[in-house]
């Protein structure tokens, strides 16, 4: 068969170093999909639900930090990624979304009637993604497609979206085949004069500390980090998303029990706040509870985010490129003790407050679950109370984790975890609610089918549990929370699925069982878990 617009998208993915290609087949996209059996060399994975295989494609993205192609069809199969999107772009996972779309006689207030027809289907995706590209012939698939892939993969990265017309992707390629589309993404370094301004400031600090965000993990500005702290001897704590940002048991680590009043006195506390790779928003606040009476100096690839909550000292720049000015301009202080001191006291007053609370079973069962995890195997998390935990608790040294708290929607853990395990190998661990897990449970067939390595982690407490939490602390009354559920282990069982139906007791060794058996397994813990209190009241 002659060459189609269809194969100009492939060979242009191909030359921009893509490898695994996430889809989900609809009439308008039928070209794409020809062309993808024909290239056996770009990897297919495909998922059950386009929302779900929008997840897998940000698990891709955020496991490997590469440019990560999706390809859905038009109208309900575009429409169904935009929840999954919103996630990848709080957290700047870089989605490369191609949807088709209805011949080009149909766009722009054309002929009318197609199947899947939208009025404006870019409008859908304009304030979701970084950026909107609309192809309208052959010639410009593989320019478009490159002005894209640069798009997401800018700091800060992201998710965009780019529209094909089926005529298009099914038309004559009318170009040669496509072997070189050299990318440019450039650097963001800070400018000279705001990064001297910002050493002066944490040079003649008294009491600095630092807050490590999701900026200084995806730029892998870790080491520079580190070498900051130590010469400053600046107590780091880490927000939810920049975990694993800082050494958790680092002397110096003040860890990210970030929803707990004396980790916000104590970044009140400071006289210079070095915010690097965090935008300060809600859950960094400690739900805008946070009330700085020190200056603040902020890093961040966004510059939108400069500023926007807390009078800044903005420096606009990759984390890594800027950290690493910093410790070129800051003179090393001689340790004296008074910073680990500190940070040890904090620490005592957050494990004071849980123990006062009866939360041995919480603390139990996710000490359990991370004791589980072969060294370096990553974990992905739902909107769940154990997900919550994880956010202030989780040591993620050696055991990467990654949560929806960016957008915040139900649904991710499974599909997200099918995505981290295309890209390594596996294991891979997903963690969710049972109200959680009915979101993905269809992706159990797609881990069957693609033979991914995951582990699925499903806590059955009856119901939307932290939505339990969150009425009864309100109205002293829940609604709509209570679920019907299926048997877990049975469900699995039918997807052919291993499954264990666990206890706190086993939880650790079936756990452990499971991920050191390749392919895909469901591990099913009844257990009602209750959140730590309070969370932002006084300390």
């Amino acid at each position: 068969m002659s060459r189609i617009g269809g194969d100009l998208v492939v060979e242009t993915l191909r030359a921009l170093g893509a490898d695994t290609v996430f889809g989900l087949p609809g009439q308008h996209a039928l070209g794409l999909f020809e062309a993808l059996r024909r290239a056996p060399d770009l990897r297919l994975i495909g998922a059950r639900v386009e929302n779900n295989l929008a997840f897998a494609a940000d698990g891709f993205a955020r496991t490997r930090g590469t440019v990560t192609p999706m390809v859905v069809s038009t109208g309900p199969g575009a429409l169904l990624t935009l929840a999954s999107l919103q996630e990848s772009r709080s957290a700047s996972a870089p989605v490369l979304g191609i949807g088709s779309q209805v011949p080009v006689a149909g766009l722009g207030g054309g002929r009318h009637g197609y199947l899947h027809e939208l009025p404006d289907q870019q409008a859908s995706f304009r304030d979701v993604v970084k950026s909107v590209h609309v192809v309208r012939t052959a010639s410009q698939i593989p320019t478009v497609l490159r002005e894209a892939w640069e798009s997401a993969a800018r700091a800060p990265q992201g998710p965009v979206w780019v529209e094909i017309p089926q005529d298009v992707l099914l038309g004559p390629a009318g170009l040669p085949p496509i072997t070189s589309v050299p990318a440019c993404v450039p650097a963001l370094p800070p400018l000279p004069e705001v990064a001297d301004e910002a050493a002066r400031l944490l040079a003649s600090a008294e009491n600095p500390v630092i807050l490590a965000g999701g900026g200084v993990v995806r730029a892998g500005a870790q080491a520079e980090l580190r070498a900051l702290a130590e010469a400053l001897r600046a107590p780091v704590l880490t927000t939810f998303g920049g975990k694993g940002a800082f050494g958790w048991d680092h002397p110096l680590s003040g860890q990210s029990w970030l929803e707990d009043r004396h980790s916000t006195a104590f970044l009140e506390d400071a006289d210079v706040l070095l915010v690097a790779g965090s935008g300060l928003g809600e859950l960094s606040s400690n739900y805008h509870t946070f009330a700085p009476r020190g200056r603040i100096v902020q890093i961040d690839a966004d510059a939108g985010t400069l500023g926007a909550n807390h009078p800044v000292l903005g420096v606009h720049a990759d984390a890594r490129l800027a950290l690493a000015e910093l410790v070129e301009r800051v003179p090393a202080r001689e340790p004296d003790g008074r910073a680990e001191a500190a940070v040890a006291g904090l620490l005592a007053r957050v494990r004071a407050r849980l123990d006062a609370q009866d939360l041995a079973l919480e603390r139990r069962v996710l000490a359990d679950v991370r004791a589980a995890l072969p060294e370096g195997t990553p974990s992905f998390w739902d909107m769940t109370i154990l997900g919550y935990w994880a956010w202030s608790a989780w040591n993620a040294d050696g055991a990467p984790i990654h949560t929806a708290q960016g957008a915040g929607g139900l649904g991710f853990g499974l599909p997200a975890a099918l995505g981290a395990a295309a890209a390594t190998g596996g294991p891979v661990l997903a963690v969710s609610g049972d109200g959680g897990a009915m979101y993905g449970i269809a992706e159990l067939a797609t881990a069957v089918q693609h033979d991914l390595d995951v582990t699925w982690l499903v806590v059955d407490d009856g119901g939307y549990g932290i939505l339990r939490e969150y009425l009864t602390g309100a109205f002293g009354a829940t609604t709509a929370t209570e679920l019907t559920r299926p048997d877990f282990a049975a469900l699995a069982a039918a997807f052919g699925v291993a499954a264990t139906v666990s206890s706190v007791d086993t939880l650790r060794a079936d756990l452990a069982g499971a991920l050191a058996t390749p392919g895909p397994h469901v591990v099913v813990l009844p257990a009602r878990l209750r959140m730590f209190e309070p969370t932002h009241g006084e300390a």
